[in-house]
């Protein structure tokens, strides 16, 4: 049973038909998904939820998609992770990391690919497209080829390797434009006047956004059904942003969880910070800038929620930090040497944040404190492969072994602070 009911605007409440449409004719306010939570409420159960798939889909009551035309490469439901050791470096006593490097290609864009893909099979579209900084173009790729759809992705031409081959696998029509992803975006607006093709982030956005809010489901049934003091989240559109804590109230308005105290805070790089920016000048109305970063999958000058996100951190009380491109490598080095995970740069860029939201005051050491890692490290190898360790290279003999250990070990600025010190 599809309990979603109509497309309402977010400015005028004004109400439309499902259909593949995302902007309000008569304010040109961005459309949103509207349930029956009375409906739901009476259908839906913690149990009957933990007995469901280990996917989102086991979140289905909540989503705009009828079973039968699920593009399912069994995205969502990631693993949050206590990260005791990573607490103890930053000074907080109870932190989790939402680790979403784990989904089918390897970034939370599987979310609302799987719904927005889904819905567009339902719609009868033939032809799944995107603007991507590239962690979405890898999974519009990926989706379109599990339902033997076409696609079209397109991308900066300057995008990294790893994120050009994660899509051209999956053999889509890969189209590298020369500029950043706000004139991607352009042209794809454009080109979805044109085309009959379903534009994921553009005319399905609203059910694409919804793909996004199933990380905040998550969190809470994972934490007991409950919500966190705190969420750190890094910030490109601010659609990720938004839709965490709409998941936060919807189960709330479905009886699954109780009052919800959360503060959401953003994580920017400082070159592409307008949501940080706009917020330190105390405005809702953010400047859009022309991106120069390393966290390429945060460059988007002109984020389509950016209101949206200053008025929810106005609304939780959450803060706002910009980090430089030296703290995002530290942050991905970090992150690593103390969890075990390679996050891509938008991990890097969350957990600098992170550390510089504690060392503010912004984050008390005792809230509960959920960071988000949105991608896996392979896709931004460039970033980091001239900060790392270079192997130890030896003849296959004992003795080369040990002599070029000693070598590395006297080349350690601190083995030579331990000599000196030794006399």
């Amino acid at each position: 049973m599809l309990y979603a009911t109509a497309l309402r605007c977010r400015e005028c409440q004004r109400e439309y038909p499902l259909e593949p449409i995302h902007v309000c004719e008569f304010c040109f306010g961005p459309l949103e998904v509207a349930y029956d939570y009375d409906a739901i409420r009476r259908d839906i159960s913690r149990e009957a939820i933990e007995r469901g798939p280990a996917s989102l889909w086991r979140y289905a009551q909540l989503l705009p998609v009828d079973a039968e035309y699920r593009i399912d490469l069994q995205a969502g439901f990631t693993p949050l992770l206590r990260a005791d050791n990573l607490a103890r470096k930053l000074g907080l006593r109870e932190l989790y990391l939402k680790n979403d490097c784990v989904n089918p290609t390897w970034s939370f864009k599987d979310r609302p690919v799987a719904i927005a893909g889904s819905r567009a099979r339902q719609f009868g579209f033939t032809t799944l497209a995107c603007a991507s900084t590239g962690n979405l173009a890898n999974s519009v790729a990926a989706h379109a080829a599990k339902a033997e759809m076409e696609s079209y992705v397109f991308i900066p031409s300057d995008l990294e390797a790893g994120k050009i081959l994660g899509s051209a696998i999956y053999d889509p029509n890969l189209v590298a434009v020369d500029g950043n992803y706000d004139d991607v975006n352009r042209l794809c607006a454009e080109l979805g006047d044109k085309y009959k093709w379903a534009f994921v982030n553009i005319n399905m956005r609203p059910y694409y956004a919804e793909g996004s809010k199933t990380l905040g489901f998550e969190v809470a049934e994972q934490l007991g059904w409950r919500t966190p003091d705190h969420c750190v989240v890094p910030v490109a559109s601010g659609s990720l942003f938004t839709k965490i804590y709409k998941g936060f109230t919807e189960l709330q308005k479905v009886g699954l969880i109780g009052e919800i105290h959360t503060r959401m805070s953003v994580a920017q790089a400082e070159g592409c910070a307008p949501v940080v920016t706009a917020f330190r000048e105390h405005s809702f109305n953010f400047r859009p800038v022309k991106p120069k970063t390393i966290a390429k999958s945060l460059a988007i000058g002109n984020p389509a929620d950016g209101y949206y996100a200053l008025k929810q951190l106005a609304e939780t009380g959450g803060a706002a930090t910009a980090v430089t491109d030296a703290e995002i490598i530290d942050g991905m080095k970090l992150l690593a040497e103390t969890e075990g995970i390679f996050a891509e740069t938008a991990g890097g860029t969350t957990v600098a944040a992170l550390r510089h939201l504690v060392e503010e005051g912004a984050i008390h050491p005792n809230e509960v404190t959920v960071a988000f890692i949105t991608g896996a490290g392979l896709k931004t190898q460039e970033a980091v492969a001239d900060h790392v360790i270079s192997p130890l290279h030896i003849a296959p003999t004992i003795e080369s072994f040990e002599k070029r250990l000693l070598e590395r070990r006297r080349d350690a600025p601190a083995y030579g602070a331990v000599a000196e010190a030794a006399g």
